[in-house]
C-alpha cells in the first residue's frame, strides 16, 4: 500500500473461506464518532457481508466499537451502513450477484487521502476440499521457504 493509504483491518477469514473474484473500492457513509474509532482501529469485518437493497449498496455486521471520548451523541456499533458506488458499477454488481453462490464480502477498511474506504470482494464460496489443497500448498511453500534458507547458510 502506498503512503496515503492507512489500513485499519481487513478479513483474513474471507480469503480462506471464499474464491475472491474481482475486487471493487467503495466509500463509507460514517457518523462522526464512527470515524475516530476507525481511526482507532475499533473495527470488526468478521461475518460481515454486503447486500443492494433498492439500488443501494449496504454494509451489514460490520462492527464499530462506541468512541471512548464521545459526548452524548452516539452511534450504533452494528447498525447497517451505506457504501459509495457509481450506479452503473451498482447495475454491474447486481447482475454479477444474480449468479448462483456469488456475494459481495468486505476485504479490508481504510483511510485513503483521509476518507474512510472499503474494500468489496466479489466471492463465491470454497467447498472443503479447496481449503485443504490451500492449507497444502501454503505447508509446501513454507517448506520450501525453510529448505532454501537452510542451504543457503551452509
Amino acid at each position: 500500500m502506498s503512503d496515503n493509504i492507512k489500513l485499519v483491518t481487513s478479513n483474513k477469514k474471507a480469503r480462506y473461506d471464499y474464491h475472491i473474484n474481482e475486487t471493487i473500492e467503495a466509500g463509507i457513509v460514517l457518523k462522526g464518532t464512527e470515524v475516530k474509532s476507525l481511526r482507532a482501529g475499533r473495527c470488526n469485518l468478521q461475518d460481515a457481508y454486503a447486500r443492494i437493497i433498492k439500488n443501494e449498496v449496504w454494509l451489514i455486521g460490520m462492527h464499530i466499537s462506541t468512541y471512548e471520548n464521545q459526548g452524548y451523541v452516539t452511534h450504533d456499533p452494528e447498525a447497517k451502513r451505506k457504501l459509495l458506488l457509481h450506479r452503473n458499477e451498482i447495475k454491474r454488481l447486481n447482475r454479477q450477484i444474480q449468479e448462483k453462490g456469488i456475494t459481495l464480502i468486505p476485504l479490508k477498511v481504510y483511510f485513503k487521502n483521509g476518507r474512510a474506504k472499503v474494500e468489496l470482494g466479489l466471492a463465491s464460496g470454497k467447498r472443503k476440499y479447496d481449503k485443504r489443497a490451500d492449507i497444502a500448498q501454503r505447508e509446501q511453500h513454507r517448506e520450501m521457504k525453510r529448505l532454501e534458507k537452510q542451504f543457503k547458510i551452509k
